[in-house]
């Protein structure tokens, strides 16, 4: 069922076998939320929905997607698609090989240690 009656651009990335929703990327025409659509959305997500909350997300989705279709009415055919407007680059340090700590040095700096392993609160019950 498409969400709002809007027409979407083919999903790169279909739905795996088995799954009953697909993921909208290029969301075409916004027209309102309905109810029934908000409903059906909880259902999918299995969660229940108060009448109240149905109407503050209907009101939420809509803001939404228009502000979509803001940005889908600027952004034109020569406008890349992009996630973030700066790009980034992970600052990472060279992956180079080390000589990993001794057990000794590893528990050396634990509260409690025993034989050599760090001793911890149990957190279950006897079983």
């Amino acid at each position: 069922m498409p969400i709002g009656g809007r027409r979407v651009g083919k999903d790169p990335n279909p739905p795996r076998r088995g799954c009953t929703s697909q993921i909208t990327h290029i969301v075409v025409g916004m027209p309102t939320f309905t109810r029934e659509e908000i409903e059906h959305l909880g259902d999918l997500s299995r969660i229940a929905l108060s009448d109240e909350e149905i109407s503050r997300m209907q009101g939420e989705l809509n803001v939404i997607a228009d502000a979509i279709a803001t940005v889908q009415e600027v952004a034109g055919e020569d406008v890349p698609p992009t996630a973030n407007p700066i790009p980034l680059e992970a600052y990472l340090r060279p992956d180079e090989p080390e000589e990993p700590l001794s057990q000794e040095q590893a528990v050396a700096g634990a509260p409690v240690s025993e034989a050599g392993m760090f001793v911890a609160p149990r957190i279950l019950g006897e079983e």
